[in-house]
């Protein structure tokens, strides 16, 4: 019989040794954008192994890819308790601006209640909390209350390229009743929540093509069609002053939100004054007619410009018509839009408006289907439960404007309802200077992930 005041005692009472392994973790750059790092990488990947065999994990692997390695896991204690498959990601992103950080990325140091370091919450934290959420069941009952199977990747901050393939490769290992997928959030905590919807996302790169090198713009300008101008104006084209997307066909689909999902949403603490703070406080907020800021960015479409490239960009002046121009766009879709209907639409876009004066190509970098998951499912309202218990108050439903790829992916192809239960806020600063991990925070989700596991045991 589990006694979850045991549970809950062995965790705080290892709260230090706890907050010392996410410090070693988080001193390991496993940047995986940046191949310099690629030994990091691996580094990272033998850390969380051998971490997993010391918590008493069995059968724990460092898995091939064709990239950087995943690292597998499993506890199975008997056929009939329930399965589940836990995902995270040990990679993280690149620290520039370096210069904007108070302290080292990478030599984690606390600041009041924060622990600071790259990673640190996006997710290290969080794998680190699940992780010790099963050790206290192993080391106070000598088992869990439930089968566990674990995947931790090294290429979640570069689209997790390889994951789909391992997944579909492994089905069988994988096989579960649920899965975890522990990089997520609270939002805020006072007012906790568990996110259920995701939006997709399409990324391209969008090149314009004029003259084979660049040219003086006194012997030229005025004759030759300017690629970084058309460029421009292209972009410019596809979002009328609203903020309403112009591709052809990208609301054909759009799946609006129901009254009960707006209500929900009123009840977040984030209004529109909020959200312009915790975007830095640009001088109006923008968007379409009709939609708060809060469903502008969490079901709602919208398309973004993440980076133009063209030209000369360096100090001083140099008077040319650059040969090429590139930008990086971005959409982020909402259920029932497809990725390839959206690069669809952009391709006749770009047809119907680019004019003949340069030659286009549309390249697609990658892409992930949006996700709303059940509910009303045994997992969902096991976390529901487990955060009540630990922090006292019932979560609130919400909806985020990130995406996460593997949600969706694991979800299809193994044929099992998801659960998102990550303990990150909003004011972590996740991929920005200065990241940064709530510690009481920290040790409030080790807790609600050991009720989340018990909650599975009784409910299922």
């Amino acid at each position: 019989m589990i006694n979850m005041d045991d549970i809950t005692n062995y965790i705080r009472s290892n709260q230090s040794k706890t907050l010392l392994r996410l410090e070693r973790f988080c001193q390991i750059p496993s940047i995986s954008t940046l191949s310099e790092h690629d030994e990091d990488i691996n580094q990272a990947a033998s850390w969380i192994a051998d971490f997993m065999e010391d918590i008493g994990m069995k059968s724990v692997s460092c898995m091939p890819t064709d990239g950087h390695p995943i690292v597998y896991g499993e506890k199975i204690e008997a056929d009939d308790l329930c399965t589940v498959l836990i995902y995270g990601h040990y990679d993280v992103q690149p620290v520039d601006p370096i210069d904007e950080w108070k302290s080292d990325p990478f030599i984690p140091e606390i600041r009041g209640d924060h622990l600071y370091s790259r990673g640190v919450s996006d997710m290290k934290g969080q794998i680190i909390s699940v992780l010790a959420a099963l050790e206290s069941y192993n080391q106070e009952v000598g088992k869990l209350p439930v089968n566990v199977k674990v995947i931790v990747e090294g290429e979640e901050e570069i689209g997790s390229p390889n994951l789909e393939k391992f997944v579909k490769e492994n089905s069988e290992l994988l096989d579960c009743d649920f899965c975890m997928n522990a990089d997520s959030g609270i939002g805020d905590i006072d007012i906790p929540g568990i996110v259920y919807g995701l939006r997709g996302l399409a990324y391209y790169e969008l090149w314009v093509y004029g003259p084979e090198v660049d040219l003086h713009s006194g012997m030229f300008g005025g004759a030759i069609h300017n690629p970084a101008i058309v460029l421009c104006q292209l972009i410019a084209g596809m979002q009328d002053d609203n903020g309403v997307i112009q591709v052809p066909g990208c609301y054909d689909d759009v799946e609006d939100v129901t009254l009960d999902e707006r209500f929900m949403m009123n009840q977040l603490p984030y209004d529109d004054i909020q959200i312009s703070s915790s975007a830095g406080n640009p001088p109006e907020l923008f968007g379409e007619h009709g939609y708060s800021a809060i469903e502008h960015i969490s079901v709602r479409p919208s398309l973004d410009v993440n980076g133009i490239y063209s030209g000369f960009v360096g100090s001083g002046s140099k008077t040319v018509i650059p040969s090429k121009a590139m930008a990086k766009l971005s959409l982020r879709l909402v259920p029932n839009q497809d990725p390839s209907s959206i690069t669809a639409g952009l391709e006749r876009y770009l047809k119907e408006n680019a004019p003949t004066t340069v030659k286009y190509e549309l390249k697609e970098l990658a892409h992930a289907n949006p996700v709303v998951v059940n509910r009303n499912s045994v997992a969902v309202q096991g976390a529901f439960d487990a955060i009540k218990s630990v922090y006292g108050v019932e979560p609130v439903f919400m909806r985020m404007g990130g995406t996460v790829p593997v949600v969706s992916m694991i979800s299809e192809i193994l044929s099992t309802d998801t659960v998102m239960l990550g303990f990150a806020l909003n004011d972590d600063g996740i991929h920005g200077p200065n990241e940064r991990l709530h510690i009481n925070n920290f040790y409030r989700g080790i807790e609600a992930f050991a009720h989340f596991f018990y909650n599975l045991s009784i409910k299922y």
